[in-house]
């Protein structure tokens, strides 16, 4: 019996899980209600009293080497699930966090809660805009010299159709449609004939 024993503990010893099924199969194999510890202690009665006290010892060193390898195998594995060694590649793509919002957008989204929050509304309009609600409505006649200011593109002449230099349009446009008093905030893109750099551009918000 305690040759049996000795040749279960180099089998333990010599034993490495190639995954987390071959490690509880080996589990269930030494110390399952059937497995080979059950068995060994149940032979205990079996043993002479003068070889009881070295059978003994060698059952719990070899149920230690068992439980120790358990052990040890059972952290590597969940450590190479956790850095995703162990991935089940039929499972579903998780369409979850694919990106986020630009910059500009958070950006835009946070002023638009500040000004909804003291009563503004928020008004929108074309980015394509007449002559009339870009400049004239707003007091800026041709040959004024603020026009040299916002030198801009030109879609069209005759009626002059352009890319708007500033949301100021969409406000004459709220005004239009709204009575006074009026608290409205336009955010969006406008476009200049800027020299592109650090610090400048052709569109900007």
């Amino acid at each position: 019996m305690l040759e049996k024993v000795r040749k279960l503990v180099e089998k333990v010893k010599n034993y490495t899980p190639n995954s987390n099924e071959d490690l509880n199969n080996f589990k269930i194999e030494y110390l399952g209600k059937k497995g080979v510890l059950n068995s060994l202690f149940t032979s205990f009665k079996d043993v002479s009293i003068d070889k009881k006290k070295d059978f003994g010892s060698s059952i719990n060193h070899l149920k230690s080497l068992v439980q120790n390898k358990i052990d040890v195998y059972k952290d590597s594995f969940e450590i190479n699930e956790k850095n995703g060694c162990n991935i089940d590649l039929t499972k579903p793509v998780s369409i979850e966090n694919l990106g986020t919002r630009h910059p500009i957008s958070l950006i835009r989204n946070q002023i638009v809660d500040i000004f909804s929050r003291i009563g503004f509304t928020i008004s929108e309009g074309p980015e394509i805009e007449d002559d009339w609600h870009n400049f004239s409505a707003l007091n800026l006649p041709k040959e004024h010299p603020a026009r040299d200011m916002q030198d801009t593109f030109f879609i069209q002449t005759n009626p002059d159709i352009l890319l708007r230099t500033h949301t100021s349009s969409v406000q004459v446009r709220y005004m239009k449609n709204y009575q006074p008093p009026i608290r409205t905030l336009s955010p969006g893109r406008v476009y200049r004939n800027e020299a592109i750099s650090a610090r400048a551009h052709c569109i900007f918000h």
